[in-house]
């Protein structure tokens, strides 16, 4: 007991005396609060799938079951479906961080960082299913037909997702099967995450790594976490108790109906800009491509500093900042473009808005 007391007051210590810089602001917030977010939707995903029957003919039963008779059911599910909402937002707000303030110069911390991405997209997409509503069953059908662009095995591949010739029971299984085990693929990835960010320690906004006078973690960069925390989760809990289904699709409501497609299709708005980048491109291969490399692309940025600038930090420059913020006003666009009517003007923009995407990105790792 004794020699377990000595390795916790170890494991905090070595915690709380973690040398950070003096100079980093609140923006640094997110990542800690991406990795409170996920614990509690580990936490809350547990108890939900308690009470959750992945059978087509019981699911849209068992949510509505969670949410009148299951004790304080109502509440988990509100805050596992709205902290879906969170974390997708915290690692927006990261991400957008680094590019800002260029972290992605470590490679390595910025690579995992989009491989966590990545896999929180999917694993986002498996949890939007599972309540098999009219809106989650249609967005899996079209979703899991975009694989079929893949060459010569791109029909078997969606057979064998679909696990027959149409989404069905089988789908459902399966997807609450990754959607259980990928959050914990996505917390080792974190720890990996946090690995490389320790051994070369929290960027700044200066980039300046061995900067002469750095402080412990705690209590002063730890009080500013607590802060933003109690902020950023009072707002949370707002939408929680007051307005529960504000980010869920009204089609939703209605059990999946296999006869009956929705006027419109479309994800969850942390999907939309890349949604409308596939849908503004009218060949179907050329457009999953294009998904794929909205996200892909962000490796890109640091790829393109080493092989230009040798991987050196010039300074931010005005023209960076300006590119930085076209490429976020843009992004917000694609957004809202990626949930309008697929029509004109609509398409038109939405291609004028991916071709921008694309060269920001591009000139953020140029002008470095």
């Amino acid at each position: 007991m004794v020699r377990k007391n000595e390795l916790l007051k170890l494991f905090l210590g070595s915690f709380s005396y973690l040398p950070v810089p003096v100079n980093i602001s609140f923006w640094w917030n997110w990542g800690s609060m991406a990795g409170v977010t996920l614990v509690l939707q580990i936490l809350t995903g547990l108890f939900l799938t308690m009470h959750y029957v992945s059978d087509s003919s019981l699911a849209f039963d068992s949510v509505v079951h969670i949410e009148r008779d299951v004790n304080l059911g109502w509440a988990f599910r509100s805050v596992h479906s709205n902290g879906a909402s969170l974390f997708m937002l915290c690692i927006f707000m990261h991400i957008g961080r680094g590019l800002y303030y260029k972290s992605f110069l470590n490679f390595h911390t910025w690579g995992v960082g989009i491989l966590l991405l990545l896999v929180s997209m999917v694993t986002a997409f498996f949890g939007y299913v599972l309540p098999w509503g009219q809106m989650s069953f249609w967005g899996a059908t079209v979703i899991t037909n975009f694989l079929s662009v893949v060459p010569i095995y791109g029909g078997d591949i969606v057979n064998w997702i679909w696990g027959g010739y149409s989404v069905g029971g089988a789908t459902l299984t399966r997807f609450y099967t990754f959607h259980f085990l990928f959050p914990f693929v996505i917390v080792v990835l974190s720890l990996l995450h946090l690995i490389f960010l320790h051994r070369t320690g929290s960027s700044n906004p200066i980039q300046i790594s061995s900067l002469p006078s750095k402080m412990h973690f705690w209590p002063y960069s730890g009080v500013k976490d607590v802060l933003g925390f109690g902020v950023v989760f009072m707002f949370f809990f707002f939408v929680v108790f007051f307005y529960p289904t504000v980010f869920m699709d009204p089609e939703n409501f209605m059990k999946a109906n296999p006869m009956v497609t929705p006027v419109h299709i479309k994800p969850e708005w942390y999907f939309l800009f890349a949604y409308a980048i596939l849908r503004c491109i009218p060949n179907k291969t050329l457009g999953v491509v294009a998904l794929v490399i909205s996200i892909l692309f962000l490796y890109l940025v640091p790829l393109l500093n080493f092989f230009l600038n040798e991987g050196y930090y010039k300074g931010t420059s005005l023209s960076y900042q300006l590119v930085f913020w076209v490429f976020s006003v843009n992004f917000l666009l694609l957004t809202w473009l990626g949930g309008s009517p697929v029509e004109e003007p609509y398409i038109f923009l939405a291609q004028a808005c991916s071709f921008i995407y694309f060269l920001s990105l591009v000139m953020m790792g140029i002008l470095v």
